[in-house]
């Protein structure tokens, strides 16, 4: 069976992910940090990893694409994941029964105007939506709600109590599944990631960029990294589509005289809404 390390616990977001994206059962190994699931990745712990890599409110999560190029991983998929969050209890409560709402600092954030509906109820921050959600089930605390994806109140026996409490109901996040081969992509790939260094001169960008267009590639990302031990000097992360069927020896070729060096990140299938 295939292990899947993943940021949280069953019930997550990221859970979510990994029942969507592999058809087979899988052996999910929870992790805390983001870190955790790059390490174990990286020392052949387990065979996969899925990462929350961008959000349509908070923007690229930066800190996870260093991770990506730090720990030499290699993007196969990419997945969109609408950010509903639910509130649940114990059966039998109601919202006036609840005295105190647990979650993820980011999951109160987003809620901020259905909690306002609730001054009484104190916000108490957790590291994961799913964590809050298993702790009152397995310990049996009334008066406490959690914020949660709607999968946590189904494993952790939980009601819904309120659904889709979300303040943007457009919000999205995008996660990407992970692994260390970089000849794992499959075939009708059509999308991108890279590390690009650039000379640090005037207009080097804008050569680079001059390039994508020639050729057609949609760039879908494009992000500032510094560069350690170098100050005031960046290297870019960058996700493009390019067209069907497109033969990249020539643009590289030309990409190469302009750039310092690059590294491939990910190769893979366009899933953007």
């Amino acid at each position: 069976m295939k292990k899947v390390a993943i940021q949280g616990i069953r019930g997550s977001f990221h859970d979510l992910v990994t029942e969507q994206f592999f058809d087979e059962k899988v052996q999910i190994v929870p992790c805390v940090f983001f870190e955790e699931v790059a390490e174990k990745l990286s020392q052949g712990e387990v065979d996969f990893g899925v990462m929350a890599v961008e959000n349509t409110l908070a923007g690229a999560l930066l800190p996870n694409h260093m991770l990506i190029d730090q720990y030499d991983l290699f993007i196969i998929e990419e997945l969109y994941i609408p950010v509903r969050h639910h509130l649940m209890a114990l059966p039998g409560q109601k919202i006036e029964d609840i005295k105190e709402v647990r979650s993820h600092p980011m999951a109160l954030l987003q809620c901020r105007d259905f909690l306002k509906q609730y001054p009484g109820m104190k916000r108490i921050e957790y590291e994961d939506t799913a964590v809050a959600a298993r702790d009152i089930g397995e310990q049996n605390l009334k008066h406490v709600a959690a914020i949660a994806p709607e999968k946590a109140a189904r494993i952790y026996g939980l009601q819904i109590l309120a659904s889709d409490i979300q303040d943007h109901h457009t919000n999205t996040t995008r996660f990407v599944v992970l692994t260390t081969d970089i000849y794992s992509f499959k075939k009708g790939s059509n999308k991108i990631s890279m590390k690009i260094f650039l000379p640090h001169k005037p207009g080097s960008l804008a050569k680079v960029l001059k390039i994508f267009s020639k050729y057609k590639w949609n760039l879908t990302k494009i992000q500032s990294v510094p560069i350690f031990g170098r100050p005031w000097e960046y290297a870019f992360f960058i996700d493009a589509v390019y067209p069907e069927g497109f033969k990249p020896q020539k643009m590289i070729s030309e990409l190469l005289k302009e750039i310092k060096r690059f590294k491939i990140l990910g190769i893979y299938k366009n899933r953007l809404p």
